[in-house]
């Protein structure tokens, strides 16, 4: 039963290294998994990939040979990953006891508008039981740019209702909130997708957008009425927030309540034994902005801490061991 994620976002969201990130992550908590990647584009993998859609298919050749761009190319690789699915799900099955995370292309339209990922994903889960969670990406930068910010929520919730699968959107790059300038309104409303009215006197101030001052009111009343999105917020370097998305992705998907305690890693589940989520009960705000220095220091004097009595509880083993 390949449990998996299936990791979507527009350009420069961090895709390739949130995938290199959670392959690090899982492979220390004990769960064996696998990267895929589905981007026949991507030229720069930083990460250990198991099978790479670039061996069957080259977008050059492609967009020679079909006189297409870098957009209908792409679009032209989805379906031919489509038409010729068999291959993948012969390569995935002989991974079977792996956990799965497919880095998908970049363009926004491969999951918002067109279906041959979806109908990929969905043949994959009729073949071979896979059940992936989407983890959609969106750079935290958009938090400073109201317009930028709703625009984020429209793609977001157009590839919800698209790939109609358990759906997790992540505000990625939160360790560089602070850099961005002063944003807006507080993060934690970011986050929650709260009562969007209140980005209208922010919208309205942009000379340019003050034409569209009734459509900029008509999509945020769109996106509240679906009530549907709402982020995580994460800084892929740092294990606690790591460790807080991964609780959430395999609550999403099923993963946290199969047959073995928490999936079966045994690494993980003391990890949740011990310390559960740490960011549990922290919001986004005090997080990664009022206190972020403050909770950097803790989080490394915590690590420390725990690296040191491990090597303690290591020597006393081997000590027992000699005697």
């Amino acid at each position: 039963m390949p449990f998996g994620q299936v990791v979507v976002g527009p350009p420069g969201s961090g895709k390739s290294t949130y995938c290199y990130g959670m392959h690090q992550f899982l492979s220390a908590i004990g769960r064996q998994c696998i990267i895929v990647n589905l981007d026949p584009a991507n030229d720069f993998m930083r990460y250990p990939c198991t099978i790479d859609i670039r061996k069957v298919i080259d977008i050059e050749t492609i967009q020679n040979t079909y006189d297409l761009g870098p957009n209908g190319a792409l679009i032209f690789a989805m379906e031919t990953i489509e038409y010729h699915v068999d291959w993948l799900c012969e390569e995935l099955e002989s991974h079977k006891d792996a956990y799965v995370i497919l880095d998908c292309p970049g363009q926004v339209e491969l999951f918002t508008d067109h279906d041959s990922l979806q109908k990929i994903i969905s043949t994959l889960s009729k073949r071979i039981d896979f059940r992936p969670v989407v983890v959609q990406l969106v750079d935290s930068f958009c938090c400073v740019d109201p317009a930028a910010y709703i625009s984020a929520l429209l793609v977001c919730l157009k590839g919800m209702l698209q790939l109609d699968l358990p759906h997790i959107n992540v505000l990625s790059k939160a360790d560089l909130l602070s850099t961005y300038g002063t944003l807006p309104m507080s993060l934690d409303f970011y986050s929650n997708v709260q009562d969007l009215s209140y980005l209208t006197p922010l919208l309205d101030r942009d000379p340019r957008l003050l034409r569209y001052s009734e459509l900029n009111k008509t999509m945020c009343e769109l996106i509240e009425e679906f009530g549907l999105v709402s982020f995580e917020v994460l800084a892929v370097e740092n294990k606690a927030s790591m460790l807080h998305l991964l609780q959430k992705i395999d609550q999403a998907g099923g993963y946290a309540f199969g047959s073995t305690e928490i999936g079966g890693d045994i690494i993980w589940a003391n990890a949740v034994r011990q310390g559960g989520d740490p960011l549990q009960d922290v919001s986004p705000q005090e997080r990664w902005i009022d206190r972020k220095e403050e909770y950097d220091r803790y989080e490394r004097e915590m690590e420390e801490k725990y690296m040191s009595e491990n090597k303690k509880g290591e020597a006393e083993e081997e000590e027992e061991e000699l005697m």
